[in-house]
């Protein structure tokens, strides 16, 4: 099974809000969904979908579990709850949210749940998110490469976690990029401006191309229906090779998130 190279992130997104926004990119062509048990938003994500129309069968739906869940005792359950919230049998994908290495929960409980929740078909793939080499190497030694569908990392042309990147293709691990306009900085870059200028699209476009030529999956969020339209056309916009230059000329470690009790440290 492969993971959608685009699909629609619903981070900061609750209530009346997520729910417009989920319908509005459906209505509008995506099919993947991204949501975790602390965004508190599963259950409106579960009505959107439930409402669009669209066919389970065509929907990807990715969550992941949050840090209080890990234990082993706990990790089903709370997997099962989120499927009630979704209104759905199984989800596509489910991650592991964080490493959070003092959380008093070991990768090894952590990690195996998680396989046990493929096992008993809740999920069809699992993976990681924000994970680093040695935690994520951690997870490979205890399931294999194999098992592990994905790293879900924040990845902007400010943030290009080139060392990690380089360790998860060894792997043949997908990257999953979040994060990949840097809340609107990179949106108001003269470089990235100047590439939109160029092929008549918008800024956000080339952030996504960009992530999206080097192999990454992409889940952008927004509020606007436009927006949603407007960045779904990034998967038909080829940058060349100055353009991909110039943009891998951007990095600055410009990291936007890293939680101090969840995060490792970083690569």
């Amino acid at each position: 099974m492969s993971i959608p190279l685009f699909g629609a992130g619903t981070f900061r997104l609750q209530g009346q809000t997520v729910i417009d926004s989920v319908r509005n990119a459906l209505e509008v062509g995506y099919r993947a969904i991204d949501t975790a048990q602390i965004y508190e938003n599963e259950a409106e994500i579960g009505m959107a979908i439930a409402s669009s129309g669209v066919p389970r069968k065509e929907l990807f739906i990715t969550t992941k579990i949050w840090v209080a869940n890990y234990a082993k005792d706990k990790l089903i359950p709370s997997l099962k709850e989120s499927l009630v919230k979704l209104r759905t049998d199984h989800v596509d994908l489910t991650l592991i949210h964080w490493p959070a290495p003092g959380n008093g929960v070991s990768v090894e409980e952590y990690m195996g749940a998680l396989a046990e929740a493929k096992q008993q078909g809740l999920t069809a793939q699992i993976g990681i998110s924000n994970f680093n080499i040695a935690t994520a190497s951690q997870a490979i030694d205890l399931l294999g490469a194999d098992a592990i569908a994905t790293n879900q990392i924040e990845l902007s042309p400010y943030l290009q976690n080139r060392a990690l990147v380089e360790f998860l293709r060894q792997q043949r691990i997908h990257v999953t990029s979040y994060m990949t306009l840097a809340y609107g900085k990179v949106l108001r870059d003269p470089a990235i401006i100047a590439i939109a200028a160029r092929h008549g699209a918008t800024p956000a476009q080339v952030a996504l191309a960009w992530a999206m030529q080097l192999g990454y999956s992409v889940i952008p969020s927004s509020t606007s229906r436009a927006n949603l339209a407007s960045n779904l056309l990034a998967q038909q916009l080829r940058l060349g090779e100055e353009d991909m230059a110039q943009i891998a000329a951007l990095e600055r470690n410009g990291r936007e998130v890293s939680p101090e009790s969840l995060a490792p440290v970083w690569d």
